[in-house]
């Protein structure tokens, strides 16, 4: 097919609807190509539960075996399941899926081995480069001895390593509603939860890629509506709801209300924190609450803010040695799994903190959930660049104030701030906003918004 990659090579992945934009002659291309790149002997392969993935999937690896790469296809996984084949196996790995997109799109995640990642500047430039000649001159000479594909089962191991990096031995007593979207999570949580005192009301385990339920996007209010409403029917001591590949969760408390991911970034930085002696430096993004960088100081711990991306997030955790790391976006990452993001471990963490004491999830959130935020806030505009000079026009001349501009604009006074970034995709600015109380926090986000707006 003739392809415009410009529209489906992102930042960080591949990514788009099928067939009209890619299909798996394309795939077959990209496994070629990830070989060459890599100038691996052997690699992972993974694919989510979507209907076109086996499909594209296998036509990866006939691609690299065709260069006389060794491919192990584990079938089936979460994102964080590669992740965990490539730095245990120490292969670079691709992972099939489009997160949280609808069902007629699909992508690959790629990284080098020991989960390190792949993007722009790391190789995905070169692959597109690669993938782009081909498509017009015709597939590359194959190697002198085809590679082999075989299949391997790394679940129950993903799982045991999991658990071995969170105490969960002596927790009490808890019933959890996981509402995995239809999407890998129903195909990672029994394996992972087995044998923990945990009762476990599963919510769209059926793995699907149509997403009959609802998108495998938690982070959208209207997607944990249900699992609000059958953590309150079932009495439940909180529910955490799954992206489509798994690799992100969020949290609602025993009341069914949302618990901010800076909160669980705050909580699991305290952690990581205590099982490294009160040593250690936590990465954190400039959107997150005030409270994560507090949290962390308060624990003994060195705060890093960066910019937002999971390139920059785990570009700092490699320079810096960090032991965790936290996104708004309900990414973590942690040290003891090659640096790579892992939903599934920050939901273990949650269930032990929970678990080892006797109130409820509410109550322990409190002390990490200290301010009042406006989460993200998007406005399409004509022109990024003029209506972020327009906001840096109105604040810089304030007293008490400071700008910095590390990624997008962020203002900050003694009581609140605001970051305003430009999406790399859409003509959208993007505004997060944070407050001592919630009415100074509405009074910024209006005049921000109007400002933007205008």
């Amino acid at each position: 097919m003739a392809a415009d990659l410009s529209q489906i090579v992102k930042a960080y992945d591949v990514r788009g609807v099928v067939p009209d934009q890619w299909d798996e002659s394309l795939a077959e291309l990209f496994g070629a190509a990830f070989a060459r790149v890599t100038g691996a002997d052997a690699i992972v392969t993974g694919h989510d539960m979507r209907p076109s993935s086996p499909g594209l999937s296998r036509a990866f690896a006939r691609g690299a075996a065709a260069q006389g790469v060794d491919v192990t296809e584990i079938g089936l996984c979460s994102t964080d399941q590669l992740y965990y084949a490539s730095g245990a196996l120490n292969l670079p790995g691709a992972m099939f899926t489009a997160s949280h997109n609808p069902a007629q799109y699909n992508g690959i995640k790629m990284c080098r081995a020991g989960a390190a990642p792949v993007g722009q500047d790391t190789g995905l430039a070169d692959i597109r480069e690669l993938v782009e000649r081909w498509a017009d001159s015709g597939a590359p000479e194959p190697a002198a001895t085809q590679g082999t594909i075989t299949q391997r089962d790394t679940l129950e191991d993903y799982a045991a390593h999991l658990r071995s990096l969170v105490d969960l031995t002596s927790i009490r007593p808890l019933k959890v509603v996981v509402d995995a979207g239809n999407g890998m999570g129903g195909h990672t949580v029994p394996t992972v939860f087995a044998g923990l005192p945990l009762t476990l009301v599963p919510m769209y385990f059926e793995l699907d890629g149509t997403f009959p339920n609802h998108e495998a996007n938690p982070l959208d209010p209207a997607n944990i509506v249900d699992l609000q409403q059958r953590v309150r029917e079932e009495g439940a001591d909180l529910g955490i709801a799954f992206d489509g590949d798994a690799d992100r969760c969020f949290v609602v408390d025993e009341h069914g209300d949302p618990v901010s991911p800076s909160a669980i970034t705050a909580l699991v930085a305290s952690r990581e924190l205590a099982r490294n002696g009160g040593k250690g430096t936590i990465i954190h993004n400039l959107i997150t609450s005030w409270s994560v960088p507090e949290v962390v100081k308060e624990n003994g711990g060195t705060p890093v803010r960066t910019r937002v991306g999971h390139s920059f997030i785990k570009a700092e955790m490699a320079r810096t040695g960090a032991i965790f790391g936290g996104e708004h976006s309900a990414h973590y990452y942690f040290r003891d799994f090659w640096n790579a993001d892992t939903g599934m471990l920050a939901a273990l963490h949650v269930l032990a903190a929970l678990g080892g004491q006797e109130g409820p999830l509410s109550g322990l959130v409190a002390q990490y959930d200290r301010y009042a935020g406006s989460g993200e806030i998007n406005s399409t505009v004509d022109d990024q660049s003029a209506r972020l000079a327009a906001l840096k026009s109105a604040f810089e001349s304030r007293e008490g104030v400071t700008l910095d501009e590390l990624d997008g604009l962020t203002v900050t006074a003694a009581d609140w701030w605001f970051n305003v970034r430009p999406s790399n995709t859409e003509p959208l600015l993007r505004l997060n906003a944070e407050a001592r109380d919630e009415a100074t926090m509405t009074k910024i986000r209006d005049e921000v918004l109007a400002i933007i707006r205008g």
